[in-house]
């Protein structure tokens, strides 16, 4: 088993259609609006690696795809002390999520390797200097991915990791992976811990959600149609600590402020926090509560 290995996540089935949903002529017009961002961003050439145009361009992408944000959209996740970078943890619910924190700050990104070939996302990623990692790669590549990533902490650079690794359809699934936070732990950095959500109509939704084996066209065609569609971005509290494990488990527990342990998965057999099954076996898991 590889050290990445790691949960699997929720499946497609979970990710439900928006509703309300806009007319057919406002869905054409985003995906043109989103074709002249993605444009003009290709365009830029490398001045889109510079944080004020990446910034831009990430929020130039949410509005295309009518995706309104809240929260923390002007506040840095960075923390400035010592001259160590931060190390970023969010939640992952969707490709979006790697825009809504790109528009609010361009940290560099650790991410699998799939990402980068992402349409819509993809492009920015790679811009932000994102570092890709193959999660089915042999065992012995983590400890040189570890070192790297407190390479760049030491240096100053903050860098955002989904320690969750893969993809679920609220804030209260999956576990921690704890890899990552030795890096912090070995370089004295902060851990910020930040919530990504999702709300459609004043209530949450898992329309954004890419899951399982999904195809991107179908995430895509859900979050362009959506209306009312928001983002809610939270930074929580800045973490110290000497031990991955307290820390992983501390900056999981900081990450769950904002979301609701969905009680239906239990009723249906499903550990929220790891989808597996303990009883019967169940079409969906960890719905939004």
């Amino acid at each position: 088993m590889s050290a990445w290995t790691v949960d699997r996540g929720c499946p497609a089935s979970c990710a439900a259609d928006p509703d309300p949903r806009v007319p057919l002529g406002e869905l054409a017009r985003r995906y043109a609006t989103l074709t002249y961002a993605l444009t003009r961003a290709v365009a830029r050439g490398d001045r889109l690696a510079e944080p004020s145009a990446l910034r831009a361009e990430a929020r130039a992408v949410l509005g295309a795809l009518g995706v309104g944000m809240e929260g923390v959209e002007d506040a840095p996740f960075s923390v400035r002390t010592g001259g160590v970078g931060t190390l970023v943890v969010a939640n992952h619910i969707s490709w979006l999520d790697v825009v809504a924190l790109l528009a609010v700050e361009p940290v560099s990104v650790l991410a699998k390797r799939e990402v980068g070939r992402w349409p819509v996302v993809g492009a920015l990623a790679r811009r932000a200097g994102t570092r890709f990692i193959d999660r089915d790669g042999s065992p012995r590549e983590l400890p040189g991915v570890v070192q790297e990533l407190a390479d760049c902490l030491r240096g100053g650079t903050s860098v955002l990791v989904f320690p969750q690794a893969t993809t679920w359809c609220s804030v209260s699934g999956g576990r921690f992976r704890r890899a990552a936070f030795q890096a912090a732990v070995d370089e004295g950095a902060p851990v910020r811990p930040v919530t990504v959500e999702y709300r459609q109509e004043g209530g949450p939704s898992t329309a954004p959600a890419f899951l399982g084996e999904e195809d991107f066209t179908a995430s895509l065609r859900r979050v362009a149609g959506a209306r009312g569609l928001r983002v809610r971005v939270a930074a929580r509290t800045p973490l110290w600590g000497t031990d991955r494990r307290a820390l992983a488990d501390a900056a999981r527990r900081a990450v769950l402020g904002a979301g609701v342990v969905d009680e239906a998965c239990v009723a249906r057999g499903v550990d929220p926090s790891t989808g597996a099954s303990y009883g019967p076996v169940a079409t969906s898991c960890c719905k939004a509560a």
